[in-house]
């Protein structure tokens, strides 16, 4: 058995235990070939005992690939962003590579920031949920032949790929849901109308209230920031008015936190005194007394999508050509449970 050794172990210091050169010892622990399979096992073993572990930026400025992956979110209050890393990280991970998560607040100077460092890291490619606001940064990597998949939001200055959920027909089926239900007053909480998704369910709201010969009510919609407190604001913009909407949609996820403790503030009941629809789904939500009903935005099929597609573009094999600008939609879905029920108008 083999003591570590104190300071960091190199790879002469491997080869110098094994008793062979440092060019047949680089070539077993990366599987280069040129040496047998016992030659590979012991030399791995050696290391794993010594605490080798290899200098994967040396690694990669020799074989121009570091084997290292970006993914940027906004944050992990998100269940689809939580779901995008279980999902990437196993893909990435069962492909050769290993996934480095970044998390930037939805702030662009954090993501500026982010996106430099992982370039400096030398990262193969990178998926990244956008803020908009660093699209010529993300199109200056594709333009150096690293491969960016965007995910959720568009960003058109990026010219890359984008993965995103049908959000226009989601908010589309969700108010029409509600509309079926025989509510005529539906507030709405919505994400920031910069965002592709802030301004894509916005828009399919309107086009449900529209068909049905409803007016837009602009006081009855609250769009802001994607954080909890937002769910709250939106209760007391919404509910704290005398005329108060019969549903509520909240189309913002990160605010579904604030509203349902608005609402229980408020001792509102769900869904004899509001019903209540949110966006993308959680375990949380099926819990809840009543289960809370959602539009379910796909964030495991939006999660493979952009793995595919990062990965035949890394692979170079069929589909690796980038589609410049070209955009994947993943399907939306309609979850009825328990928060709403039929209202009649007084």
């Amino acid at each position: 058995m083999l003591r570590r050794m104190n300071g960091p172990v190199t790879l002469r210091d491997v080869a110098l235990a094994a008793k062979v050169s440092v060019s047949t010892a680089s070539r077993a622990l990366t599987g280069a070939g040129l040496t047998s399979r016992g030659t590979e096992q012991r030399l791995q073993r050696i290391a794993a005992e010594l605490g080798y572990r290899p200098n994967t930026l040396a690694r990669g400025l020799k074989t121009r690939s570091s084997k290292l992956v970006g993914l940027v979110v906004h944050n992990l209050t998100n269940a689809s962003f939580r779901v995008l890393a279980e999902v990437v990280g196993e893909r990435l991970r069962a492909a050769g590579y290993q996934m480095l998560l970044c998390v930037t607040s939805d702030e662009p100077e954090r993501e500026r920031e982010t996106i430099a460092t992982l370039t400096d890291q030398r990262v193969d490619g990178l998926i990244i949920c956008p803020t908009g606001r660093n699209g010529a940064q993300l199109a200056m990597l594709e333009r150096g032949n690293t491969p960016v998949v965007c995910v959720v939001r568009q960003d058109p200055a990026a010219e890359a790929e984008t993965v995103l959920a049908a959000d226009p027909e989601g908010a589309y089926a969700g108010t029409r849901y509600l509309l079926e239900l025989g509510h005529r007053r539906i507030g709405l909480i919505v994400g920031r109308q910069e965002t592709t998704s802030g301004r894509e369910r916005l828009s399919g709201y309107r086009r449900a209230l529209e068909e049905a010969g409803l007016p837009f009510l602009a006081e009855l919609v609250h769009a802001g920031p994607y954080v909890p407190e937002t769910g709250l604001a939106g209760c007391a913009a919404l509910l704290d008015r005398p005329h108060r909407p019969t549903a509520l949609f909240v189309a913002n996820h990160e605010s579904t936190l604030g509203v349902l403790r608005g609402v229980a503030e408020r001792g509102i009941a769900v869904p004899d005194g509001l019903s209540l629809l949110c966006y993308e789904d959680m375990p949380g939500l099926a819990w809840q007394r009543p289960a809370i009903s959602v539009v379910d935005s796909g964030a495991v099929a939006m999660a493979e999508l952009a793995a595919d597609r990062l990965l035949q573009r890394l692979g170079g094999g069929a589909g690796a050509a980038l589609r410049r600008g070209q955009e994947y939609r993943v399907g939306a879905r309609l979850i009825r449970r328990q928060s709403c029920s039929p209202h009649t108008e007084a």
